[in-house]
C-alpha cells in the first residue's frame, strides 16, 4: 500500500480563528460525540513545535533560546508581533501537516488552533465546508481575559507584566482580525463568538455546519 502523507489532513475538520473563541471546547466536545480525533494546536505548539523552532534556529545560525522577554513582548509594537505571528503560521502548519501524517484514523480528525488559517487549509481540502472559523467579539474577548487564568496569566519574565499582557491581547485581535478577513476572503464561514452560547450550544452551532461529514 502506497503511504499518503496527507490523507488524514485532507479529511480533517478544521477549525481556526482567535484566541479564546471556545475552539478547543468545541473540538473535545465533537471527539467525544461523535468519536473523532481530536489535534489541539496549543498543546503540540508547546511541546514538539518548540523543539522545531529550536532546531530551525540551530540551523539558520541563529541564538537557539527564545528572544529576550521584553524584547519580545515590552518593546515589540503589537502590529509587528502580529505580522510576526503571522509570518510564522506557514511554516508551523507544515509541523502540523508532519503530526497529522503520523496519525492513521478510522474516523476523521477535528483539528483547532490559531495558527490553523483558511489560507492555508482550503488549498488541502476537498471542501472549505471542512472548515469553520471562531473569533470572539470584542466583549466576550474582553470577559474572556477575565475568567481564564491562562489568558490573564502575566508573561514570565518581563519588567512591566500589565504592557506586556496588553501587548499581547492587542497582537491576539490583530491575528484574530486577518483570520476573519482571510476566512470570507475564501468563503470559509466565520462564527463570531458573543458569549450567548454555551460550550455544548456553540459545539451543537458548529456539528451542524459539519453534519455533512460527522
Amino acid at each position: 500500500m502506497d503511504f499518503d502523507a496527507t490523507a488524514t489532513a485532507r479529511r480533517a475538520l478544521w477549525i481556526g480563528g482567535g484566541q479564546w473563541a471556545g475552539k478547543s471546547t468545541v473540538a473535545v466536545n465533537l471527539a467525544l460525540r461523535h468519536g473523532l480525533t481530536a489535534y489541539l494546536y496549543d498543546r503540540h505548539d508547546a511541546r514538539g513545535h518548540h523543539d522545531r523552532r529550536v532546531a530551525d534556529r540551530v540551523r539558520r545560525g541563529d541564538p537557539p533560546a527564545d528572544p529576550d522577554p521584553d524584547v519580545a513582548w515590552v518593546h515589540t509594537d503589537p502590529a509587528r508581533m502580529a505580522a510576526e505571528t503571522l509570518a510564522g503560521f506557514p511554516r508551523r502548519f507544515e509541523w502540523v501537516l508532519d503530526d497529522l501524517s503520523a496519525l492513521v484514523c478510522g474516523r476523521r480528525v477535528v483539528a483547532e488552533g490559531w495558527g490553523l488559517r483558511a489560507e492555508l487549509v482550503a488549498p488541502l481540502v476537498e471542501s472549505v465546508r471542512q472548515m469553520v472559523v471562531l473569533v470572539p467579539t470584542p466583549g466576550f474577548r474582553a470577559h474572556q481575559i477575565t475568567r481564564l487564568p491562562r489568558a490573564s496569566a502575566a508573561v514570565a519574565g518581563v519588567s512591566d507584566p500589565p504592557l506586556a499582557n496588553r501587548h499581547r491581547w492587542e497582537r491576539d485581535e490583530l491575528v484574530a482580525a486577518d483570520a476573519v478577513v482571510q476566512a470570507e476572503r475564501l468563503k470559509v464561514r466565520v462564527i463570531r463568538v458573543d458569549g450567548s452560547l454555551d460550550g455544548e450550544g456553540l459545539t451543537d452551532l458548529v456539528a451542524d455546519h459539519f453534519a455533512a461529514y460527522l
